[in-house]
């Protein structure tokens, strides 16, 4: 049975990278889903599969690629929709 998250990532996480790393994490994992920049300086994570899966890509999150410096990441727990096709960088 699929799960879902919602992540938001602070700090310094715009603009290094990021987003790419995400998507190529969540690929790896075999996740569903969205990564995008937030206007505020986040980044928003939205991705859907395993339970296993999911909390590997938490775990991701907290280092995430080499120039970023994650501050603190935000964690939501929502129901799985089945939306997804993939997982895509959003504008």
């Amino acid at each position: 049975m699929a799960a879902r998250i919602r992540a938001v990532v602070h700090g310094d996480v715009q603009g290094v990278g990021f987003r790419d790393f995400v998507q190529r994490r969540a690929r790896e994992l075999g996740l569903q889903g969205s990564v995008r920049n937030r206007h505020d300086g986040a980044v928003e994570v939205v991705a859907e599969g395993s339970r296993e899966a999911l909390d590997r890509l938490r775990q991701g999150l907290e280092g995430g690629p080499r120039m970023a410096s994650v501050e603190r990441v935000e964690i939501t727990e929502e129901p799985s929709t089945g939306e997804f096709s993939g997982f895509r960088v959003t504008y």
